[in-house]
């Protein structure tokens, strides 16, 4: 195991004896340790409810015999940050999050790492970490926050945007905007449109690094707890089999994470992204290559601030593995890249269907 380079021979008596001070048993420490790297902070309402994902990510490592070790990484929220000069340190932070991983990770050798993350530039961070480290790692959202109602029809974050434009033009009174920013927000998780934290979610589930539904199943659901659970067992199976990040991640997966991004119209601050994380994994993406996938690739999905719907719908639709189906019955996904799951992504799409095709 990597762990044992801390806790295995005659000179690692006194690491042992640091680790018992925390109270872990000689069985705890024997077993594999699973770095996990919660964003988890009261600031965020996509991270607000982060300690909850994390404590299921660790009951699952228990349950599959690991031992779940958690640190803290920081975050910045656009939206808090917008109209303001904490905007110019929003992409910067992306960059301190995935050194403070790798930090983490090399001065405590972990044999796995969990990521629990969820807003624009925490998911790609984490995986920018993960890739860079090159050792099993599995990411785990804290999922979409559920769209708002207001006056009958559904808002999210956007909505309130618009409706100081809509106030400026004389449209609709202060009242009225404050009643809509009472709620368009109705609880935690990340904002319910297709903006940058959502799109990183469902292209981190596309390209193979999270579990099947990490990019759409809401922050409120009981389903995003099991998620967890099974992200925390799952990294053990991908710690015992030694599949790495850098053998999920390919050109061909992130090619289909690309036609996934092209289909479901996403932010296109995913192109700062994926080109990152692309070169944390050896691979070099030109931005010619996302203008081909884009000209062959439909346009299926219609979600905020592009369309009527919302992540919430696009789960009930079957998610990115329904959307990855239609595209690969075209002939513009592979199902050759290996995923997390432990599995091809066509094992993955093997019985998946559209639920909704008024969604998808």
């Amino acid at each position: 195991m990597r762990s044992d380079l801390m806790k295995k021979g005659l000179e690692k008596y006194p690491h042992r004896s640091l680790l018992k001070a925390m109270g872990l048993t000689d069985r705890e420490i024997d077993q594999p340790f699973i770095g996990i790297a919660n964003s988890y902070n009261e600031l965020i309402p996509g991270h607000i409810h982060l300690d909850k994902i994390t404590r299921a990510v660790k009951d699952g490592v228990r349950l599959a015999g690991g031992t779940p070790l958690e640190f803290g990484v920081i975050v910045v929220c656009d939206g808090l940050g917008m109209h303001h000069v904490g905007m110019k340190y929003s992409l910067p932070s992306r960059e301190l999050i995935a050194d403070s991983i790798e930090v983490m990770a090399m001065a405590h050798p972990f044999d796995g790492l969990v990521l629990v993350a969820n807003c624009d530039k925490i998911v790609p961070g984490m995986l920018m970490a993960a890739l860079r480290l090159n050792i099993p790692a599995i990411l785990v959202s804290g999922g979409p926050m559920l769209a708002g109602r207001f006056q009958g029809r559904k808002v999210d974050l956007i909505t309130v945007f618009e409706g100081v434009g809509a106030l400026r033009a004389g449209r609709i009174t202060e009242e009225e905007l404050k009643e809509l920013a009472d709620c368009a927000c109705p609880g935690c998780g990340s904002c319910a449109g297709m903006f940058t934290a959502n799109s990183m979610n469902c292209l981190s589930e596309a390209l193979g690094l999270a579990l099947p539904g990490n990019g759409t199943i809401p922050a409120v659901s009981a389903a995003r707890i099991r998620l967890a659970k099974e992200a925390g067992m799952k990294i053990m199976e991908l710690v015992n089999r030694q599949i790495l990040p850098r053998q999920i991640a390919t050109l061909e997966a992130f090619k289909n994470a690309m036609a996934v991004d092209m289909a479901l119209g996403c932010s296109t601050n995913t192109v700062l992204h994926v080109t990152a994380m692309a070169q944390e994994a050896g691979i070099e993406l030109e931005l010619e290559l996302f203008n081909e996938i884009s000209r062959r690739t439909p346009h299926l999905c219609h979600f905020s601030p592009g369309g009527p719907h919302h992540l919430e719908d696009l789960d009930q639709a079957g998610g990115v593995p329904a959307v990855m189906k239609i595209l690969q019955e075209g002939g513009l996904v592979s199902g050759e890249p290996l995923t997390v799951t432990g599995e091809r992504v066509s094992d993955n799409l093997a019985a998946i269907e559209v639920l909704d095709p008024q969604v998808i």
